[in-house]
């Protein structure tokens, strides 16, 4: 079978994946409305994995591969984006530019926004510790309040707060207009249309809604904080999750000129090897060679295609969680060598020149 043989995809088995997803969140959340302390621990915990998987799925949507429905799709995509905070539809136009540049890093940063090694050495040395600090692993969980919670309403206050200054100066400057006319003219980095911004208000309204229902339910003490820390948690266990398969030793990572889709893929891109259960947990998105060769293919068809294209997938490199935190250090682009470096061996081959510089002006004497 060819890797496009796999892309067949069945409402059904899409239908399943969101249900085991969606209960299993609510029946958690009924256990954290008990209050009783022994209860709400593993609870939350178990939330941090079903809140990862509602988001791979999400992405999946995204994709218009978890279900055969656009109609489908789009519904339990805006569903289990309100679920973890993200406007769906604007996520997955941002998420269609990565895989478009995918491996081309002088499009696409990545979500820790890398540096090139040229870029890196003008930086101060406070600054350089600063940069290496901040995409250190123990910041994910940060990372994932901001990426989750605080960017996603913020971005939307600010534009929407921006648009309605805009409409106000507009009304009086051309009164006989219509909002709709004098709304066309605003522009604004918070979104790229009408159509985003429409789904960041529906995601954000409904969130609101949630939360003021949870709130009631569960008690607002209560639930903000089992939800921000699950949230939060699951945040981070995203980004790191994202980010090593794609930032790993001497991954591929070149520019327009040379850039190449299938290498990006197979060199680009790595094979994240997890127990069979946490593989559940993350839809099989470790399989992400695959994800970046053919995005159609849905997770209930990728360790499939995996195993039927051995030669394919063979030069793929494979990544355990021992080796989760190794791979967390390649944050810079070497655009000479066309391959991502870590800070430290950035530092050793300056050392190297500096040495080499040093004893060739002591010969030349």
């Amino acid at each position: 079978m060819r890797i496009g043989d796999y892309t067949g995809t069945d409402d059904l088995s899409g239908l399943i994946q969101v249900l085991s997803t969606l209960l299993p969140l609510g029946a958690l959340w009924w256990l954290v409305s008990s209050g009783a302390p022994a209860l709400i621990a593993p609870a939350s915990l178990a939330m941090i994995l079903f809140l990862v998987r509602g988001f791979v799925l999400m992405h999946e949507c995204g994709h218009g591969s978890l279900f055969r429905s656009t109609a489908l799709n789009r519904g339990f995509g805006f569903v289990l984006g309100v679920l973890c905070g993200m406007p769906q539809y604007v996520w997955s136009r941002h998420h269609n530019h990565h895989h478009a540049t995918n491996g081309n890093w002088a499009r696409y940063r990545g979500p820790l926004d890398i540096l090139s090694v040229d870029e890196f050495k003008g930086l101060s040395n406070r600054r350089q510790r600063a940069y290496a600090r901040a995409r250190q692993w123990w910041m994910a969980p940060l990372g994932g309040f901001v990426y989750l919670i605080l960017n996603p309403r913020l971005t939307w206050i600010r534009g929407t707060a921006g648009l309605l200054v805009h409409l106000a100066r507009a009304r009086r400057a051309r009164p006989g207009e219509s909002l709709r006319t004098l709304a066309a003219g605003f522009r604004t980095p918070c979104w790229a249309s009408r159509t985003e911004y429409w789904h960041m208000t529906f995601n954000n309204l409904a969130l609101l809604l949630a939360w003021v229902v949870m709130s009631l339910l569960v008690g607002p003490l209560l639930f903000f904080g089992v939800y921000l820390f699950s949230t939060a948690l699951a945040g981070a266990a995203g980004i790191v999750l994202f980010t090593v398969q794609h930032n790993f030793e001497h991954s591929y990572a070149t520019d327009d000129r040379q850039w190449d889709r299938q290498d990006a893929a197979l060199h680009g891109t790595s094979f994240l090897v997890l127990p069979a259960w946490l593989n559940w947990f993350t839809a099989s998105i470790g399989y992400h060679h695959i994800h970046h060769l053919s995005p159609r293919i849905p997770n209930y068809r990728l360790a499939a295609c995996h195993a039927h294209h051995p030669e394919l997938f063979g030069p793929v490199r494979r990544i355990r969680l021992g080796d989760v935190h190794h791979s967390l250090k390649y944050v810079l682009w070497d655009s000479r060598a066309r391959r991502l470096v870590s800070v430290a061996e950035y530092r050793r081959d300056q050392q190297r020149a500096a040495t080499a510089a040093t004893a060739t002006a002591s010969a030349a004497a």
